[in-house]
Protein backbone atom coordinates (compact mmCIF):
# COMPACT_ATOMS: atom_id res chain seq x y z
CA UNK A 1 0.00 0.00 0.00
CA UNK A 2 1.25 3.48 -0.85
CA UNK A 3 -1.34 5.49 1.16
CA UNK A 4 -1.18 8.23 -1.47
CA UNK A 5 -4.65 9.52 -0.57
CA UNK A 6 -3.85 9.85 3.15
CA UNK A 7 -3.13 13.16 4.91
CA UNK A 8 0.56 14.07 4.56
CA UNK A 9 2.53 15.03 7.66
CA UNK A 10 3.25 18.75 7.55
CA UNK A 11 4.05 21.39 10.17
CA UNK A 12 3.48 25.12 10.23
CA UNK A 13 5.37 27.21 7.67
CA UNK A 14 6.94 30.17 9.48
CA UNK A 15 7.88 31.94 6.23
CA UNK A 16 5.96 35.18 5.85
CA UNK A 17 3.51 36.83 8.24
CA UNK A 18 2.45 34.75 11.22
CA UNK A 19 -1.16 33.53 10.96
CA UNK A 20 -2.54 32.30 14.29
CA UNK A 21 -5.48 30.47 12.69
CA UNK A 22 -3.25 28.50 10.33
CA UNK A 23 -0.76 27.89 13.15
CA UNK A 24 -3.38 26.10 15.26
CA UNK A 25 -4.79 24.29 12.22
CA UNK A 26 -1.29 22.99 11.45
CA UNK A 27 -1.33 20.96 14.68
CA UNK A 28 -3.70 18.50 12.97
CA UNK A 29 -1.08 17.48 10.39
CA UNK A 30 2.04 17.80 12.58
CA UNK A 31 1.75 14.32 14.08
CA UNK A 32 2.35 12.94 17.58
CA UNK A 33 0.54 14.82 20.38
CA UNK A 34 0.24 17.99 18.28
CA UNK A 35 -2.33 16.16 16.15
CA UNK A 36 -4.31 15.13 19.23
CA UNK A 37 -4.17 18.70 20.52
CA UNK A 38 -5.42 19.90 17.13
CA UNK A 39 -8.32 17.47 17.41
CA UNK A 40 -9.05 18.75 20.93
CA UNK A 41 -9.25 22.29 19.54
CA UNK A 42 -11.71 21.14 16.87
CA UNK A 43 -13.84 19.28 19.42
CA UNK A 44 -14.00 22.22 21.85
CA UNK A 45 -14.98 24.55 19.01
CA UNK A 46 -17.81 22.18 18.10
CA UNK A 47 -18.90 21.99 21.72
CA UNK A 48 -19.28 25.78 21.87
CA UNK A 49 -20.96 26.02 18.45
CA UNK A 50 -23.53 23.39 19.48
CA UNK A 51 -24.21 24.95 22.90
CA UNK A 52 -23.07 21.81 24.70
CA UNK A 53 -23.17 21.88 28.51
CA UNK A 54 -19.48 21.72 29.48
CA UNK A 55 -18.43 19.88 32.64
CA UNK A 56 -14.93 21.08 33.54
CA UNK A 57 -12.80 19.11 36.00
CA UNK A 58 -9.30 19.90 37.22
CA UNK A 59 -6.94 19.15 40.07
CA UNK A 60 -5.39 21.65 42.48
CA UNK A 61 -2.07 21.95 40.63
CA UNK A 62 -3.90 23.89 37.94
CA UNK A 63 -4.74 26.53 40.55
CA UNK A 64 -1.14 26.41 41.82
CA UNK A 65 0.25 27.43 38.44
CA UNK A 66 -0.75 30.15 35.99
CA UNK A 67 -3.52 28.02 34.49
CA UNK A 68 -5.59 29.46 37.34
CA UNK A 69 -5.75 32.75 35.43
CA UNK A 70 -7.09 30.97 32.34
CA UNK A 71 -9.78 29.32 34.46
CA UNK A 72 -10.68 32.80 35.73
CA UNK A 73 -11.07 33.95 32.11
CA UNK A 74 -13.36 31.00 31.34
CA UNK A 75 -15.57 31.71 34.35
CA UNK A 76 -15.66 35.46 33.72
CA UNK A 77 -16.84 34.97 30.13
CA UNK A 78 -19.18 32.03 30.93
CA UNK A 79 -17.31 29.65 28.63
CA UNK A 80 -17.85 26.66 30.93
CA UNK A 81 -21.02 25.55 32.69
CA UNK A 82 -20.09 23.32 35.64
CA UNK A 83 -16.86 22.92 37.63
CA UNK A 84 -15.73 19.96 39.69
CA UNK A 85 -12.41 20.40 41.48
CA UNK A 86 -10.47 19.40 44.57
CA UNK A 87 -10.47 21.51 47.72
CA UNK A 88 -6.87 22.46 46.92
CA UNK A 89 -8.14 24.09 43.73
CA UNK A 90 -10.56 26.18 45.77
CA UNK A 91 -8.16 27.21 48.53
CA UNK A 92 -5.21 28.02 46.27
CA UNK A 93 -7.39 30.29 44.15
CA UNK A 94 -8.41 32.15 47.31
CA UNK A 95 -4.88 32.26 48.77
CA UNK A 96 -3.60 33.90 45.58
CA UNK A 97 -6.03 36.78 46.12
CA UNK A 98 -4.31 37.38 49.48
CA UNK A 99 -0.67 36.90 48.46
CA UNK A 100 0.93 35.37 45.33
CA UNK A 101 2.84 32.13 44.86
CA UNK A 102 6.36 32.57 43.42
CA UNK A 103 8.56 30.78 40.92
CA UNK A 104 11.27 28.60 42.40
CA UNK A 105 13.09 25.47 41.28
CA UNK A 106 12.43 21.74 41.04
CA UNK A 107 15.91 21.03 42.36
CA UNK A 108 15.92 22.96 45.66
CA UNK A 109 16.53 20.49 48.54
CA UNK A 110 13.44 19.78 50.61
CA UNK A 111 15.23 20.29 53.95
CA UNK A 112 16.50 23.69 52.84
CA UNK A 113 12.94 24.80 52.08
CA UNK A 114 11.42 23.17 55.16
CA UNK A 115 13.89 24.94 57.46
CA UNK A 116 12.83 28.26 55.96
CA UNK A 117 9.07 27.69 56.03
CA UNK A 118 8.68 27.32 52.28
CA UNK A 119 6.51 24.65 50.63
CA UNK A 120 7.11 23.48 47.06
CA UNK A 121 4.70 22.38 44.33
CA UNK A 122 6.85 21.50 41.33
CA UNK A 123 8.90 24.62 40.67
CA UNK A 124 6.44 26.87 42.51
CA UNK A 125 7.24 28.04 46.07
CA UNK A 126 4.50 28.72 48.64
CA UNK A 127 5.79 30.26 51.89
CA UNK A 128 3.98 29.34 55.10
CA UNK A 129 2.78 32.91 55.61
CA UNK A 130 0.30 32.40 52.75
CA UNK A 131 -1.57 29.97 54.98
CA UNK A 132 -1.55 32.45 57.86
CA UNK A 133 -3.32 34.97 55.62
CA UNK A 134 -5.67 32.22 54.50
CA UNK A 135 -6.45 31.22 58.08
CA UNK A 136 -7.39 34.81 58.88
CA UNK A 137 -9.75 34.70 55.92
CA UNK A 138 -11.22 31.28 56.69
CA UNK A 139 -11.92 31.44 60.43
CA UNK A 140 -14.56 34.20 60.25
CA UNK A 141 -15.88 32.69 57.01
CA UNK A 142 -16.47 29.29 58.63
CA UNK A 143 -18.16 30.98 61.58
CA UNK A 144 -20.43 32.95 59.24
CA UNK A 145 -21.60 29.98 57.17
CA UNK A 146 -22.11 27.92 60.32
CA UNK A 147 -24.33 30.63 61.79
CA UNK A 148 -26.15 31.33 58.50
CA UNK A 149 -26.88 27.73 57.58
CA UNK A 150 -26.92 25.49 60.64
CA UNK A 151 -28.09 27.97 63.29
CA UNK A 152 -30.40 30.34 61.38
CA UNK A 153 -31.66 27.97 58.67
CA UNK A 154 -31.29 24.69 60.59
CA UNK A 155 -29.76 22.91 57.61
CA UNK A 156 -26.39 21.58 56.50
CA UNK A 157 -24.42 23.43 53.85
CA UNK A 158 -23.48 21.57 50.65
CA UNK A 159 -20.08 21.86 48.97
CA UNK A 160 -21.75 23.69 46.09
CA UNK A 161 -23.14 26.27 48.54
CA UNK A 162 -19.79 26.37 50.37
CA UNK A 163 -18.02 27.20 47.09
CA UNK A 164 -20.67 29.80 46.20
CA UNK A 165 -20.22 31.49 49.57
CA UNK A 166 -16.42 31.46 49.43
CA UNK A 167 -16.50 33.02 45.95
CA UNK A 168 -18.83 35.70 47.27
CA UNK A 169 -16.63 36.28 50.32
CA UNK A 170 -13.40 36.74 48.36
CA UNK A 171 -14.89 39.53 46.19
CA UNK A 172 -11.79 39.62 43.98
CA UNK A 173 -11.91 39.69 40.18
CA UNK A 174 -8.64 37.74 39.88
CA UNK A 175 -10.39 34.72 41.41
CA UNK A 176 -12.20 32.07 39.37
CA UNK A 177 -14.24 31.27 42.48
CA UNK A 178 -15.45 34.87 42.49
CA UNK A 179 -16.51 34.72 38.83
CA UNK A 180 -18.16 31.34 39.34
CA UNK A 181 -20.21 32.94 42.13
CA UNK A 182 -20.89 36.07 40.07
CA UNK A 183 -22.01 34.14 36.97
CA UNK A 184 -23.81 31.36 38.84
CA UNK A 185 -21.46 28.62 37.62
CA UNK A 186 -21.84 25.73 40.09
CA UNK A 187 -18.61 24.51 41.67
CA UNK A 188 -18.62 21.06 43.26
CA UNK A 189 -15.90 19.76 45.57
CA UNK A 190 -16.47 16.07 46.37
CA UNK A 191 -13.48 15.83 48.75
CA UNK A 192 -13.82 19.01 50.84
CA UNK A 193 -11.55 17.93 53.71
CA UNK A 194 -8.52 16.91 51.62
CA UNK A 195 -6.46 20.07 52.03
CA UNK A 196 -5.82 23.13 54.15
CA UNK A 197 -9.54 23.85 54.38
CA UNK A 198 -9.96 20.36 55.81
CA UNK A 199 -7.36 21.19 58.48
CA UNK A 200 -9.25 24.35 59.38
CA UNK A 201 -12.56 22.48 59.50
CA UNK A 202 -10.91 19.99 61.87
CA UNK A 203 -10.02 22.74 64.36
CA UNK A 204 -13.32 24.56 63.77
CA UNK A 205 -15.15 21.42 64.93
CA UNK A 206 -13.40 21.66 68.29
CA UNK A 207 -15.50 24.81 68.78
CA UNK A 208 -18.61 23.61 66.96
CA UNK A 209 -18.80 19.83 67.14
CA UNK A 210 -22.08 19.79 65.22
CA UNK A 211 -20.66 21.50 62.10
CA UNK A 212 -21.29 19.37 59.02
CA UNK A 213 -21.16 19.51 55.25
CA UNK A 214 -23.61 17.62 53.00
CA UNK A 215 -22.21 15.81 49.95
CA UNK A 216 -25.38 13.88 49.12
CA UNK A 217 -27.35 16.86 47.77
CA UNK A 218 -24.36 17.68 45.57
CA UNK A 219 -24.38 14.32 43.82
CA UNK A 220 -28.11 14.69 43.13
CA UNK A 221 -27.57 18.19 41.69
CA UNK A 222 -24.62 17.15 39.52
CA UNK A 223 -26.42 14.07 38.20
CA UNK A 224 -29.55 16.09 37.39
CA UNK A 225 -27.45 18.63 35.49
CA UNK A 226 -26.16 15.83 33.29
CA UNK A 227 -29.61 14.25 32.90
CA UNK A 228 -31.32 17.52 31.99
CA UNK A 229 -28.75 18.62 29.40
CA UNK A 230 -29.48 18.10 25.71
CA UNK A 231 -25.79 17.38 25.08
CA UNK A 232 -22.83 17.23 27.47
CA UNK A 233 -19.11 17.58 27.07
CA UNK A 234 -16.26 16.76 29.44
CA UNK A 235 -13.00 18.67 29.73
CA UNK A 236 -10.81 16.93 32.28
CA UNK A 237 -7.34 18.06 33.33
CA UNK A 238 -5.50 15.34 35.23
CA UNK A 239 -7.42 12.70 37.14
CA UNK A 240 -8.51 12.24 40.73
CA UNK A 241 -12.01 12.80 42.08
CA UNK A 242 -13.04 15.56 39.61
CA UNK A 243 -12.50 13.38 36.53
CA UNK A 244 -14.38 10.41 37.94
CA UNK A 245 -17.18 12.50 39.49
CA UNK A 246 -17.97 14.15 36.16
CA UNK A 247 -17.76 10.91 34.20
CA UNK A 248 -19.98 9.13 36.70
CA UNK A 249 -22.67 11.83 36.51
CA UNK A 250 -22.76 11.33 32.74
CA UNK A 251 -23.25 7.59 33.18
CA UNK A 252 -26.91 8.22 34.04
CA UNK A 253 -27.56 9.81 30.64
CA UNK A 254 -25.83 6.95 28.78
CA UNK A 255 -22.60 8.90 28.47
CA UNK A 256 -21.22 12.28 27.47
CA UNK A 257 -21.40 13.40 23.84
CA UNK A 258 -17.91 14.95 23.83
CA UNK A 259 -14.77 14.33 25.87
CA UNK A 260 -11.33 15.95 26.06
CA UNK A 261 -8.76 14.54 28.48
CA UNK A 262 -5.49 16.38 29.19
CA UNK A 263 -3.02 14.34 31.22
CA UNK A 264 0.53 13.04 31.56
CA UNK A 265 -0.65 9.73 33.08
CA UNK A 266 -0.62 6.41 31.24
CA UNK A 267 -3.39 3.82 31.39
CA UNK A 268 -1.16 0.82 32.03
CA UNK A 269 -1.47 0.72 35.83
CA UNK A 270 -5.27 1.04 35.82
CA UNK A 271 -5.38 4.47 37.45
CA UNK A 272 -8.22 6.93 37.09
CA UNK A 273 -5.78 9.63 35.95
CA UNK A 274 -4.36 7.53 33.14
CA UNK A 275 -7.56 5.86 31.98
CA UNK A 276 -8.26 6.63 28.34
CA UNK A 277 -11.67 7.48 26.92
CA UNK A 278 -12.22 3.98 25.56
CA UNK A 279 -12.23 2.80 29.18
CA UNK A 280 -14.91 5.39 30.02
CA UNK A 281 -16.95 4.13 27.06
CA UNK A 282 -16.79 0.60 28.49
CA UNK A 283 -18.48 1.92 31.66
CA UNK A 284 -21.09 3.91 29.75
CA UNK A 285 -19.69 7.25 30.94
CA UNK A 286 -18.88 8.48 27.43
CA UNK A 287 -20.94 7.54 24.36
CA UNK A 288 -19.28 5.31 21.78
CA UNK A 289 -20.33 7.93 19.20
CA UNK A 290 -18.73 10.78 21.16
CA UNK A 291 -16.22 13.17 19.63
CA UNK A 292 -13.26 12.44 21.88
CA UNK A 293 -9.51 12.76 22.34
CA UNK A 294 -6.88 12.26 25.02
CA UNK A 295 -3.93 14.65 24.84
CA UNK A 296 -0.82 13.49 26.68
CA UNK A 297 1.34 16.35 27.91
CA UNK A 298 1.84 18.95 30.63
CA UNK A 299 -1.49 20.79 30.93
CA UNK A 300 0.31 24.04 31.79
CA UNK A 301 1.31 23.92 28.09
CA UNK A 302 -1.56 22.07 26.40
CA UNK A 303 -4.48 23.79 28.13
CA UNK A 304 -3.48 27.39 27.25
CA UNK A 305 -3.00 26.28 23.63
CA UNK A 306 -6.39 24.55 23.66
CA UNK A 307 -8.17 27.67 24.93
CA UNK A 308 -6.25 29.99 22.60
CA UNK A 309 -6.98 27.84 19.55
CA UNK A 310 -10.59 26.92 20.30
CA UNK A 311 -12.03 29.93 22.11
CA UNK A 312 -9.88 33.06 22.39
CA UNK A 313 -8.93 33.23 18.71
CA UNK A 314 -12.58 33.03 17.61
CA UNK A 315 -13.61 35.68 20.16
CA UNK A 316 -10.92 38.07 18.90
CA UNK A 317 -11.81 37.42 15.24
CA UNK A 318 -15.49 38.16 15.98
CA UNK A 319 -14.51 41.44 17.66
CA UNK A 320 -12.34 42.36 14.66
CA UNK A 321 -15.18 41.62 12.21
CA UNK A 322 -17.62 43.77 14.21
CA UNK A 323 -15.11 46.65 14.27
CA UNK A 324 -14.69 46.49 10.47
CA UNK A 325 -18.45 46.64 9.78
Amino acid sequence: MTLDDWEPVKGYDFEGTFDATKFFESFLTTGFQATDLGRAIQILKEMKENNVKIFFGFTSNMASCGVRDIITYLCKHKLIDIIVTTIGGVEEDIIKTLKPFVLGSYETPGKFLRDRGINRTGNIFIPNDRYLYFERFMNPFLERIYQDYQIKQSRIITTREFCYEIGKETNNEESFMYWAYKNDIPVFCPAPTDGSIGDMICFFKYRHKDFKMDLTDDIVDLTNMALNAEKTGIISIGGSVPKHHIANANLFRDGADYAIYLTTAAEYEGSNAGANIEEAISWGKVKDTAKRVKVVGDASITFPLLIAGALKLDVDLEKEEKTMR
